[in-house]
Formats: structure tokens, sequence, C-alpha cells
């Protein structure tokens, strides 16, 4: 059975890890990364901006975000403006789809279904929402609550940025932005839907690389870094930003 290398890369700036999982992903798509990898992270408050990103959907000003500490990225994946922050598990999949399907809108659905069987090992029933990419918790309700978002960018059906879990987010932080452009949009997370002050975020990882292992049919690999084809070259996370050959 083929690997899925698992980086987790604690806490994080944005801008490393962006510059990280495009150089795994260039890696990956050149063939110096032999097995699909899945890194885990947790950022400082930023805000993202998608190619689909719509600017009335910011309602905080560049200025109001970075005067208190919120980073504002403009980036290649798919869908509109979220965000990312302290509490919320971050994950970045670098999965090559010519070994499983060509099909982003698969892979998204199993992305999708890797973190709705994650929320189930804390009793968390999430489920999906017709016409919106994302996992919510009471799906087919009014009441429903969104506790994941997911954007995508493929390039030779490799794809990179990921997903974000809201685990202990701060949930506030999600009235500077309309999230994913959804007007209306109840945010949630993990602690909340528990019902508890905080949740072990190891435990919500170690659930969701787990799930994603399942639905891909790879075995998971716990890394400290990411290995390459290159005789004694690794992508080591703890030395960014990164001298590449």
């Amino acid at each position: 059975m083929s690997e899925l290398y698992v980086v987790d890369l604690g806490a994080l700036p944005y801008a490393s890890a962006l510059e990280l999982q495009r150089d795994v992903a260039r890696r990956r798509i050149a063939g110096e990364i032999a097995e699909d990898v899945l890194l885990l992270v947790e950022h400082p408050p930023v805000v993202t901006l998608g190619r689909t990103a719509k600017g009335s959907n910011l309602i905080a000003s560049p200025e109001y975000l970075a005067s208190h500490g919120v980073e504002l990225f403009e980036v290649e994946r798919g869908g509109d403006i979220t965000f990312h922050g302290p509490g919320q598990l971050v994950g970045y999949p670098v999965i090559d789809l010519k070994r499983h399907r060509k099909d982003l809108h698969w892979y998204l659905r199993q992305v999708e279904e890797a973190l709705i069987q994650s929320l189930d090992a804390f009793g968390i029933p999430g489920g999906r929402v017709d016409k919106y990419t994302g996992v919510w918790v009471e799906a087919d309700r009014d009441s429903r609550r969104k506790i994941a978002s997911i954007g995508v960018h493929a390039r030779d059906w490799v794809t990179w940025h990921g997903f974000a879990l809201n685990v202990n987010t701060d949930l506030r932080y999600f009235d500077l932005i309309v999230p994913c452009g959804i007007s209306g949009v109840t945010m949630t997370s993990v602690a909340r839907e528990a019902q508890r002050e905080s949740v072990d975020m190891q435990a919500v990882a170690r659930e969701v690389t787990r799930a994603f292992g399942h639905v891909f049919g790879l075995t998971c690999t716990p890394r400290s870094r990411v290995p390459t084809k290159q005789p004694g070259r690794v992508l080591d996370p703890s030395h960014l930003p990164l001298q590449l050959p």
C-alpha cells in the first residue's frame, strides 16, 4: 500500500507554510517526493482570499486587520474568503490524483468525508450541504453550522492548499469576514459542539490523520520532515525559508 507522509509543522506563519506546501507540490509533480503528503499546521491569525473572493466579503479593512495583528493574503486556491488562526487545525494535503482518480470534485468529497469521519470520533455528526464545499453540523436543518472550510489548487493533478477545521478557534474572528462568501453563515467549532472548554488538538490531528489514510487508501507515516528522492536532502520546516537547489 502507498504511504501518506504526515508532517506536523506545529505553529507556523502562513507565509512560511505557503512556501513549504508550494515547494512540496512542485517536488511531488517532479517525482522527487515518492508519496503523498499531509502537512498539519496551526497559524497565527490570517485572512486569505481565494481566486473567486469578492472584496465586499472582507468586512474589516486591511488597515484594521493589520492593527489587530491579522495578516491578509491573496492566494491561488479556489473558493472565496476564510480565516485561519490559533485553535484551528489546518491541513495541506499534497495528493497526486493520478494515483487515485483524476477528478477534483471527487477529491473534495474525499476531503469532506475524512473530516466527517474525524468529527464522528468526538460525537459530532458532520455532513454536507448542497452547493457548498465544506463540512457542516446539522447539515440538513435550518440551524446548520459550518465547522470546516476547504479550498484547493491543483497542477498536473497534484493538489495543495486544503482544509481548516475549527477546534478551539475564537469564532469572533469570523465577524471580520463573510466566511466563504456565504451570507448569514454560522461558524462553529469542535469545542463548541462537544460542549467543552477546549479539545486536545493532537487528538483531533490523530483522528484526521487516520481518516485521511482510510478514505485515500494510504498507510499514514508520521515524519518530522518531508523526505525526497535526492540523497541526503529533506524539506525541513524548521529551517524556513528553504534554500532550494
